[in-house]
């Protein structure tokens, strides 16, 4: 299966069609007072649909199974035809299109099934995805063009060459990915003034974003969060709860860790943890998502 545990739960929507043709009127008519020998042609499809979206997983083998919060079929009768609709609604880390087009397949073949004995024309055409929502592709940004951004490794160790740096460029490769601009990547030593003249230096060049990683821990020499909150104009309290409920879910330290996030004037100002799994999967609680944030800066409604 692929890998989808970094991935964050966001309402997730599908819609998937499929259409019943029959080969005479005759068999319209039956399905709509009820007159085939098999039973109710639509109630009997409707459960079969909603049990064919459930073992999907089971029959599917890259399929993971996920919590199916809502499901809707629907019919719509023209002339010869029977145009099958089926919606899936989940919150989850991954989407229902696979489901959706199962439910509805599964509806057309038990159409199929019971029409048979009365009209030998039966087929079934056009089964495909109508419309799917959510996940990353959904929240990417309007104003996400020409961002520039500096990463910041605060480390005594790695400054004086004692260690390598792996939390910054595990940074720079999300940044990149989400078509950020790196404009800086320093190093610098665990010192609250030099933290301070970094970030007023950036901000007086109009940079969009400055992210620092390391220094957001409880040993003395930690310094990022004290050196930040004194400079930070207004902070923004749900992106250090996004970050630290990310890692909650995937380690009991991360409650530890003292993340900040805030603006200076326009410039959105990120304090994440030095290790490379911390300052990775901060990155992936908030990006793409997060570039939403410039385009409010600069005015936008928020749609």
């Amino acid at each position: 299966m692929v890998d989808i545990t970094y991935k964050n739960n966001t309402l997730r929507i599908a819609t998937a069609q499929a259409i019943v043709k029959v080969s005479k009127p005759e068999t319209i008519e039956a399905i709509k007072k009820d007159t085939v020998p098999k039973g109710n042609v639509l109630a009997m499809s409707k459960a079969a649909g909603l049990l064919g979206v459930k073992k999907t997983p089971e029959l599917l083998p890259d399929c993971h199974p996920i919590p199916i919060e809502y499901t809707s079929i629907d019919y719509n009768i023209t002339d010869l035809e029977i145009t099958v609709t089926c919606t899936i609604k989940t919150i989850y880390k991954t989407g229902v299109e696979v489901e959706a087009m199962h439910g509805a397949s599964i509806v057309a073949l038990n159409m199929y099934d019971m029409l048979k004995p009365i009209d030998k024309g039966v087929e079934i055409h056009h089964i495909k995805l109508s419309q799917k929502k959510g996940g990353k592709s959904d929240f990417k940004h309007k104003f996400k063009n020409n961002i520039k951004a500096a990463v910041i490794v605060c480390s005594d160790t790695i400054s004086a060459g004692q260690k390598e740096d792996r939390a910054g460029k595990a940074i720079i490769k999300i940044l990149e990915e989400s078509n950020v601009e790196i404009s800086d990547y320093i190093i610098i030593p665990d010192e609250k003034e030099v933290i301070q003249n970094k970030t007023k230096d950036y901000v007086s060049q109009d940079l969009d974003l400055v992210i620092f990683t390391g220094g957001t821990g409880l040993s003395k020499r930690d310094v990022t969060p004290e050196a930040l909150e004194a400079l930070i104009e207004r902070k923004i309290p749900g992106i250090e709860e996004a970050i630290r409920n990310y890692g909650q879910n995937r380690t009991p330290y991360a409650m530890l860790s003292r993340s900040v996030a805030g603006t200076i004037a326009k410039t959105l100002v990120l304090a994440v943890p030095g290790s490379t799994n911390g300052a990775k999967e901060s990155m992936q609680a908030i990006f793409p998502s997060v570039l939403h944030v410039f385009g409010i800066l600069k005015g936008a409604r928020h749609d």
